[in-house]
């Protein structure tokens, strides 16, 4: 139980700074440092928080929709901050500004399995 409710509010920090990051570069029009920082952090909560879930299940990977999308979504996420990071690294104008794009489209995939893992939990009863 103790796990469940850590592994929710690591996942759901992920959820609050990758939303954070991904909207307010879109609103300002540039990916900026204190935009890739805070993807960092969202990276860092969101495999935190898948790690804390793989306890519950004895480490074991779940070969399940939930499962298969989650890790697609923390492979995205590593992908979009380490192309951030190169991105603020060359100082390339054009690519600084079209970033947001890409940021969009990984915060809308990432949302995919942070809802599944909703119903699943709702559905199986977990955490209650």
């Amino acid at each position: 139980m103790i796990n469940m409710l850590y592994a929710i509010i690591f996942i759901s920090s992920a959820l609050l700074f990758y939303t954070i990051g991904v909207w307010s570069e879109k609103k300002q029009l540039e990916l900026k440092r204190w935009h890739l920082i805070i993807f960092w952090i969202g990276l860092v909560f969101d495999t935190t928080g898948t790690f804390v879930m793989s306890t519950l299940t004895n480490g074991s990977f779940q070969f399940d929709f939930h499962g298969i999308t989650g890790l697609l979504a923390i492979l995205l996420m590593l992908g979009h901050v380490l192309w951030a990071t190169y991105v603020l690294t060359k100082n390339d104008e054009a690519m600084k500004v079209k970033f947001h794009k890409f940021s969009l489209a990984v915060w809308s995939l990432w949302l995919i399995p942070y809802v599944s893992g909703m119903i699943y939990g709702i559905m199986s009863g977990v955490g209650a």
